[in-house]
């Protein structure tokens, strides 16, 4: 890419608008070349052609839109170090799947790196604000760039048993319990205190907005979960488990009413649907 860009500096007007813009079709702003990408801009906007000023003008308005994600990324970041002291470690504890009429309800803790800001996680977020596509990439980058992570689930048979409640609790308590790598001193929490935690807790409203960790824990337990889901549309498609993952549709309500509940349905959940 650098070849590139030098050759367009030492002679940009000698290239057709067409092989420019064939050239540059690969390159996307990233915190591998935020350099070039200034270089770049300075040379596609130095020439005289108003549709390569215009590529140039895309690249700026996407070099602003990666440095305004860095700073958001940031925030998060900071929010969850200003917790920890040096040399502690923070796990983020997030559920899903507290709601639906079927399948298990899924927790994920993560630990990061709060030391180094120069390798945070872009993108990540409420797991609901991001698409599919989208979560399951930054599910995978986070297992790869956490210091360590855990999952915990109940199924519908101990959801029935013990309670929606007291399942959420176990999913937080068995999801910290479970790290393998290193003990936090710190667990935030989102939405909840963890009962029974010998660890100091804190619980953060709309937690995946606010904190790294939750936030990464967040998609983590959704991929996790809508995975499940996945697998149990397969084995019981009339319910359409791949698009509403377990959730009272107006669709999935009516499978029920007209199949009656599959071995995966929470009954304690279906009272008022099957009476």
């Amino acid at each position: 890419m650098n070849n590139i860009v030098e050759d367009l500096r030492n002679g940009i007007s000698s290239y057709k608008f067409a092989d420019i813009k064939k050239a540059l079709s690969d390159f996307e702003v990233n915190k591998d070349n935020i350099e070039t990408a200034k270089e770049l801009i300075e040379v596609l906007k130095s020439d005289k052609r108003k549709n390569v000023i215009s590529i140039g003008i895309k690249y700026e308005k996407s070099l602003e839109k990666y440095n305004k994600e860095v700073e958001r990324v940031k925030l998060l970041y900071e929010f969850d170090k200003q917790r920890v002291k040096p040399g502690e470690y923070l796990a983020g504890v997030d559920e899903v799947g507290r709601g639906p009429l079927a399948g298990p309800i899924v927790a994920a803790a993560v630990v990061l790196d709060l030391d180094s800001l120069e390798n945070i996680i872009l993108e990540i977020n409420d797991s609901k604000k991001l698409t599919d596509h989208k979560r399951e990439e930054l599910a995978e980058i986070i297992k790869r760039n956490a210091i360590d992570y855990s999952i915990s689930l109940c199924d519908h048979n101990e959801i029935d048993e013990k309670g929606i409640g007291v399942c959420n609790n176990l999913v937080f308590l068995n999801s910290v319990k479970t790290l393998k790598k290193v003990t936090p001193s710190v667990v935030l929490s989102d939405g909840y205190l963890v009962r029974n935690l010998d660890i100091y807790n804190e619980a953060v409203i709309k937690g995946d907005t606010k904190s790294a960790s939750i936030a990464c824990a967040s998609i983590i337990a959704k991929v996790f979960r809508d995975n499940i889901m996945k697998e149990y549309d397969e084995k019981y498609p009339n319910y359409d488990f791949v698009d509403n993952v377990g959730y009272g549709t107006s669709k999935h309500v009516n499978a029920i009413k007209k199949f009656g509940p599959c071995k995966i349905h929470r009954l304690s959940f279906l009272r008022n649907i099957l009476k």
